[in-house]
């Protein structure tokens, strides 16, 4: 039976990053806000613990994003699919990540994404050719490196 997965990713600012690769893969901001108001009336949480993002309660310490097509936990807004975590921790990134993301659009796209991308908060690092490879390594807001190709 294969194994049900995320991607969780370490930062500083979880709403930005989740914004960031909602708008970058074309995925959805996840809304806990059913969850969050139901843990504020169960008491099981105060108002230190969420913040309003938009018209939404969102969680402090966490934020997420999932694919459109993939299904969701009606009871707190979970994705059950394909989805990106991230969590908030105190220390600042540091050094190069030993895992990434490669963004397949291909050679006729690349160059287009890479300026949309940019205008989403990422820059680029360096553009690479070796290999028989072809590709951008970006960095995304909080310097997360990924690379388009």
């Amino acid at each position: 039976m294969a194994v049900h997965w995320k991607l969780v990713v370490d930062c500083a600012d979880p709403q930005r990053l989740a914004g960031f690769w909602a708008a970058a893969l074309e995925y959805e901001v996840e809304d806990h806000g059913v969850l969050i108001d139901r843990l504020l009336g169960l008491g099981a949480i105060d108002d230190t613990q969420w913040t309003a993002v938009g018209d939404r309660k969102a969680w402090r310490h966490a934020a997420a994003c999932r694919h459109p097509e993939d299904p969701v936990d009606a009871a707190t807004g979970v994705g059950l699919g394909r989805r990106l975590l991230f969590q908030a921790v105190p220390e600042p990134k540091q050094g190069k990540n030993r895992l990434h993301m490669d963004l397949h659009f291909g050679p006729e796209r690349r160059d287009a994404e890479v300026g949309r991308l940019e205008g989403l908060g990422a820059r680029v690092l360096r553009r690479v050719a070796e290999h028989g490879s072809t590709h951008v390594t970006m960095a995304d807001p909080e310097g997360n490196e990924f690379c388009v190709q």
